[in-house]
């Protein structure tokens, strides 16, 4: 023991070096230890649902999952087997997993999709902008847009996750807590944004629309990446020396918010008798049309000229209020006169929370609006994170158009705050 103690002593930077190895490696193996009983549990719940029973005329309900292995720089497709799959699959569910090659494959193949009980996104915001844009695309969209999707958040940036589940540091407890969360069926109504330039196919989003400085600044982050954790402050401070200050000058017009409808409980009325049927039809074939003249009331559009460094059109997906009256989407118009310092500090903020509107800014809740840019206008739109050539475009808010699976404890809380 004497001669061991004499050896660490005289070898101590090797010792200490040991030392430090032994414990991250202890630290490791603990936390994939700890990550294996959080699969464990979460299988075991999945199989509570895979036994119950159900009726033999019954099919087994049918799930298509769109998987986006290129997420989470290259990982998703990995943790997606490792953490999702054995959950879907031991739950009874008739999965049917589908995994896209490359950027647009998703709206493509949505045209295509036969008909389905539930659609998975597998992905990030990039992946959700994806099919829903597919999905609305479709010309029997009304009917497919009833189908429930559920959200596994697997990429980099995945802003629904902060909406529909419960915040989790344990990336295998967030994806497992997602997963189950389709299972167990709560679902909450989303809006979507409608976004349509002036010869393009309309672009669906769920999140929001950015245009200005900030979102240009934080494309360029990844290229400090040799900075570490400064690299976000650099790419803002950077960005001031190509021209000060930074405008983007539009005009901008738009509706005010509309009052949202009771929500009507779905009830399949029964058919009424054959004579009742007979009747109505001879009784519509023989009475005349009567023709009433419609009055369509103005539309109160209010226009205005702005300049400033960032504009984004947001929805309220971020605030969910299941009992609000009217309906609206978030418009910031952020303001010019802003120092460098701040500006840095802003882009910071920013990155964290891309939809952030700060203090000073022009507030504007709306319903439908319409975005003119100058002859000649450069740069990119980001929505939904993903990136659009910016040219004149008209924004319109589909309220409650998709229905997303959530964690009940969220739908719960969003209740009691309704309540409060």
């Amino acid at each position: 023991m004497a001669k061991v103690l004499a050896a660490l002593r005289h070898h101590w930077k090797k010792s200490t070096f040991g030392a430090c190895l032994l414990g991250w490696g202890g630290h490791w193996l603990y936390g994939k230890h700890c990550d294996n009983l959080l699969r464990r549990a979460a299988c075991q719940e999945a199989q509570a649902f895979g036994n119950e029973l159900m009726p033999a005329t019954m099919p087994l309900k049918k799930a298509t999952v769109f998987l986006n292995p290129a997420a989470c720089k290259g990982k998703a497709g990995n943790l997606f087997e490792k953490n999702a799959a054995p959950i879907l699959h031991l739950s009874g569910l008739d999965v049917t997993v589908v995994k896209t090659d490359y950027e647009g494959q998703a709206k493509k193949l949505l045209e295509l999709m036969e008909n389905t009980d539930l659609i998975i996104i597998a992905g990030g915001d990039g992946t959700v902008q994806e099919v829903i844009t597919g999905l609305l695309r479709r010309a029997d969209e009304a009917a497919f847009s009833k189908i429930p999707i559920g959200f596994i958040p697997l990429g980099k940036t995945c802003t629904l996750s902060h909406t529909l589940y419960p915040e989790s540091t344990n990336q295998v407890q967030h994806i497992t807590n997602a997963t189950l969360a389709i299972l167990k069926g709560e679902t909450v109504p989303l809006d979507v944004l409608q976004i349509k330039g002036e010869k393009e196919q309309p672009v669906f989003a769920v999140s929001g629309l950015r245009w200005g400085s900030y979102r240009d600044a934080g494309v360029k982050v990844s290229k400090y990446w040799y900075l570490g954790p400064l690299k976000t402050k650099a790419a803002h401070f950077f960005s001031t020396f190509k021209e000060w200050p930074q405008k983007r000058q539009a005009a901008l017009m738009y509706l005010g918010p509309t009052e949202r409808p009771p929500e009507e409980p779905e009830e399949k009325s029964s058919r009424p008798p054959l004579y009742v049927r007979l009747y109505r039809r001879l009784r519509s074939y023989w009475s005349s049309p009567k023709e009433f003249p419609q009055e369509v009331a103005p539309e109160n559009w209010e226009e205005l000229k702005l300049s400033t460094i960032e504009l984004s059109i947001a929805t309220r997906n971020r605030q969910l209020d299941l009992t609000r009256t009217e309906d609206f989407m978030d418009i910031c118009i952020e303001t010019e006169s802003i120092s460098k310092g701040e500006f840095v500090h802003r882009g910071s903020q920013k990155m964290r929370d891309p939809l952030m509107c700060p203090e000073g800014s022009q507030r504007i809740q709306a319903s439908r609006c319409i975005l003119q840019l100058p002859e000649g206008t450069e740069g990119s739109f980001g929505i939904d994170n993903e990136e659009y050539e910016a040219m004149p475009v008209e924004v319109k808010l589909l309220p409650r158009k998709l229905r997303f699976f959530c964690d009940p404890r969220m739908r719960e809380q969003l209740l009691q705050a309704a309540v409060q």
